[in-house]
């Protein structure tokens, strides 16, 4: 079973956090400033989405 699991492609991280930054290039990092804001803005809208609910849950069950 362990050698199935090797077959599989692994998904590549495109950030660690802390992770040495010194071997990638002005674009790299720039290309990875760009992902990761578009990733905050995307938990961002989550969060607004869920606040949302729980405001409309919380409003629902004060009635």
């Amino acid at each position: 079973m362990a050698a199935e699991d090797d077959d599989k492609p692994r998904k590549k991280i495109s950030h660690e956090i802390g992770q040495d930054l010194s071997l990638l290039s002005v674009g790299d990092v720039e290309d990875r400033i760009a992902r990761l804001a578009a990733e905050i803005e995307r938990l961002k809208a989550d969060a607004a989405k869920k606040r949302a609910s729980r405001d409309a849950a919380n409003a629902f069950f004060k009635s």
